[in-house]
């Protein structure tokens, strides 16, 4: 099978752009564009980086409820946006579990504190925990494990098949990733305004009712993941029994918010068909 829907990135007003399809047991669907090359992640880094947070976890290293980043927060407030720390800058905005504060900041924090725990370089951790195990060899970390990943669809779809069906981690952990974090949390969706709730989970924002948003209005509320912007983003939708990754060389903007949702109600629409 492979998914004629995937063509329609070729009408993106972007300079190069591939997608692909995968399943939960590695079968790959459909590719569409240059698989192989390598493209600034932008913010689908996150997840990567919340996946070695949680390998971090299983090996006994960090707790999630543990101390990390401002006074009075956790593990569990960094992955989830709810530290208080602010979106760029390592200075408080409001006290720990109030708010969904969309925040950098609170990222680098937790690479800090894994490396500080694990005694390795946040970046080299990922590559051993996540990177090396997937055979994700043209993904790298390159700074910030809020934003500095750079990877290929070839290598994302692998990481959309663990997530799927977790070999790396126990598959109640990864549920844990998927089930949203302090329920009724209000916040901002950088790109689409304030959303209330604002359901996010471990290091994966969750679809949920939100609206607007960048995935389809035929995704399910169960779908998660992320988008970047670097105009990139992974989705993986249980109930269609799929993950999606497109990646693009054009910042998020108005072209994104028209074009994202009609491509992956296009996917879906000939997933279910």
């Amino acid at each position: 099978m492979s998914l004629k829907s995937l063509a329609l990135i070729g009408n993106w007003p972007v300079p190069h752009a591939s997608a692909g399809v995968v399943r939960a047991d590695g079968t790959v669907l459909g590719t569409h564009g240059a698989v192989a090359h390598r493209f600034p992640l932008a913010s689908v880094t996150k997840p990567l980086a919340a996946y070695a947070a949680l390998v971090a976890y299983e090996e006994g290293a960090i707790e999630f409820d543990e101390p990390a980043g401002p006074a009075g927060s956790t593990v569990r407030h960094l992955l989830a946006h709810t530290s208080g720390l602010a979106f760029d800058e390592h200075k408080v905005m409001a006290p720990p579990g109030e708010r969904r504060l969309y925040s950098n900041a609170g990222f680098e924090q937790l690479g800090d504190h894994v490396a500080k725990a694990t005694d390795i370089p946040f970046a080299e951790y990922l590559r051993q925990a996540v990177l090396e195990p997937l055979g994700m060899t043209s993904t790298s970390l390159e700074g910030s494990p809020a934003k500095d990943g750079v990877s290929t669809v070839e290598d994302l779809l692998r990481f959309a098949a663990e997530v799927q069906a977790p070999r790396l981690l126990d598959p109640r952990t990864v549920a844990e990733a998927m089930t949203v974090q302090y329920p009724g949390t209000k916040g901002v969706l950088p790109g689409y305004g304030h959303q209330n709730p604002n359901d996010w989970g471990l290091g994966f924002e969750i679809r949920a009712a939100k609206s607007p948003h960048w995935t389809g209005a035929s995704s399910s509320p169960r779908t998660f993941g992320h988008f970047g912007q670097s105009g990139t983003f992974l989705w993986i939708d249980p109930d269609a029994g799929a993950a999606c990754v497109a990646l693009a060389d054009r910042a998020f903007g108005p072209w994104a918010v028209e074009a994202w949702p009609a491509f992956t109600d296009a996917v879906l629409g000939e997933l279910r068909g």
